[in-house]
């Protein structure tokens, strides 16, 4: 190889597998693979500062700049990890699913059809709470989340 070359591998589970069912794809790798490699960090997810920065570099991407927005998604994701770490919710808001809104927010014009679109992985009850912890953080957004006995089924869009 030449002088400064490096390999630089990533995993959400270094590699010992998850037994939480959150990366369920991983597997177990070999002791002697994990060896050779020199070093490892543990990367949580940005600051705050830095999250926005990325962000609003997706929102220019599109074409759609809009600070107070990515600050609302931000303080968002953040107080969902937040949450996550506290055991008070099972699932968060990833730098990942960010940008996902930002992406579905240039395509539809809709802010809370973005975030809505972005919640549609998770459970209904989750999706709910998300999307309430977002109204309360984005006064501006309209609390469209319809009463539980109104809901068909889990299948059914949130938007």
């Amino acid at each position: 190889p030449a002088k400064g070359f490096c390999v630089v591998a990533t995993a959400n589970t270094k590699g010992k597998g998850s037994d939480d069912g959150r990366f369920v794809g991983t597997q177990i790798m070999n002791e002697a693979f994990l060896d050779r490699f020199d070093y490892t960090y543990e990367q949580s997810y940005a600051p705050k500062a830095t999250e926005k920065k990325i962000v609003m570099k997706s929102m220019k991407k599109y074409g759609i700049t809009d600070e107070n927005f990515a600050d609302n998604l931000v303080t968002w994701a953040e107080m969902t990890r937040t949450s996550f770490a506290k055991g008070a919710v099972d699932e968060i808001i990833s730098t990942r699913r960010l940008l996902n809104i930002v992406k579905a927010y240039s395509v539809f014009n809709d802010k809370n059809k973005a975030v809505k679109m972005s919640l549609a992985r998770f459970d209904r009850d989750t999706q709910d709470g998300f999307y309430s912890l977002y109204t309360k953080i984005d006064g501006g957004a309209a609390q469209e989340v319809p009463a539980k006995d109104e809901k068909k089924d889990n299948l059914e869009p949130p938007f």
